[in-house]
């Protein structure tokens, strides 16, 4: 898949994941790399940026395989602005496939 549309989506896909649970930066690359491959690298700063932005809240939770981890919670700030970029992928989506549905009319 094209990197320029990976990094475009990675900000949504990471806010839909924890709007559903709390998770930790591993666990949030695996369960996108299930859909998308992604490298661990363009997570965490992602991560560090929404939280500096509040749309995150961090804790450490003991782990039984290994160190603390951080989790990353959806604050209201950040659940509005899941919101709002969804509503903003769903016009942009459609809009391109508009232009893709009359690019296959006119062939």
């Amino acid at each position: 898949m094209n990197v320029q549309f990976k990094k475009g989506i990675l900000e949504i896909c990471v806010l839909v994941l924890l709007e559903k649970k709390d998770c930790y930066g591993y666990e949030l690359v695996q369960r996108i790399s299930d859909k998308i491959e992604i490298s661990e690298g363009s997570i965490y700063p992602l991560l560090r940026r929404l939280t500096k932005e509040k749309y995150f809240t961090t804790y450490l939770q003991e782990s039984s395989e290994g160190p603390s981890r951080k989790y990353y919670r959806l604050t209201t700030k950040g659940k509005d602005y899941l919101r709002e970029q969804m509503k903003e992928w769903r016009e942009f989506t459609n809009a391109v496939n508009e232009l893709i549905e009359e690019g296959d009319r006119n062939d």
